[in-house]
């Protein structure tokens, strides 16, 4: 994982997980459900280290209709200063058709005295979904593009509305979560993650497709990541990404 804390020179994006530094799962541990009693459980698969596969089973039936199956950074004592940077990036190798999010918390409280749990802190939260496939199947080589305005503060998943915004010079935890939003999905899931990344600047929006890409082979995955793929933007208050950009 790439150190970059105390950065004095002008900001460049800077790959958190992934990519050239590859995948560890001793980064990762699962939060699910089942500290509550429920039965969904989640993986984070990194037996190939250029892909952190997020998958899993998500159970809502046992806890009548809700459920979650998460993962986290491991460590209380670990921080990012990511003030510098504009959000955070997404290069999804594929993935399905389900609403996944991406929280981040700038708190860690010390374990409840009485039974040893982790004591709740704010969470802020952007939820997200890949583009629907030109074709039948899973979608693949997608860009998210999480801005930090877009994340939004809950507690014990409710919006916490007179929450402080979010500290970006003190980030302590990352996570990606399943969850059944109100029983509206469950069952296996998969997304498959080269890299989270943090950059200085949003992309430009832009709405034109290069005439040299092909966009039912980049979305039914017959072409190359280096061919070009599909950059969504989550927007403040939408957790439906939408379409900015081509990279090519």
């Amino acid at each position: 994982m790439a150190s970059y804390e105390n950065e004095k020179e002008e900001a460049h994006s800077v790959t958190l997980f992934g990519g050239d530094e590859g995948w560890s799962p001793s980064d990762w541990t699962a939060s699910d459900d089942r500290v509550r009693g429920g039965k969904s459980q989640s993986y984070l698969d990194c037996s190939n280290e250029k892909i952190g596969r997020f998958c899993g089973h998500l159970d809502i039936k046992t806890l009548g209709g809700a459920g979650f199956a998460s993962q986290r950074t491991t460590g209380d004592n670990r921080k990012w200063d990511l003030s510098k940077y504009a959000g955070i990036k997404l290069d999804i190798e594929k993935g399905d058709k389900k609403r996944y999010t991406f929280i981040l918390k700038d708190e860690l409280l010390a374990p409840n005295p009485e039974n040893g749990r982790e004591q709740a802190s704010i969470s802020y939260e952007a939820d997200f979904e890949l583009p629907p496939p030109a074709q039948h199947g899973s979608t693949h080589d997608s860009f998210i593009f999480i801005p930090w305005e877009s994340l939004k503060p809950t507690y014990r998943g409710k919006l916490k509305e007179d929450a402080e915004p979010l500290d970006t010079k003190q980030i302590k935890r990352i996570s990606i979560m399943m969850r059944s939003f109100f029983g509206t999905q469950e069952g296996d899931f998969t997304l498959s993650i080269r890299s989270i990344t943090t950059i200085p600047k949003a992309p430009e929006h832009g709405s034109v497709l290069p005439t040299n890409v092909d966009v039912r082979r980049l979305e039914d995955g017959t072409t190359t990541p280096e061919d070009g793929a599909r950059y969504y933007h989550l927007r403040p208050g939408n957790w439906f990404s939408e379409v900015s950009d081509i990279l090519h």
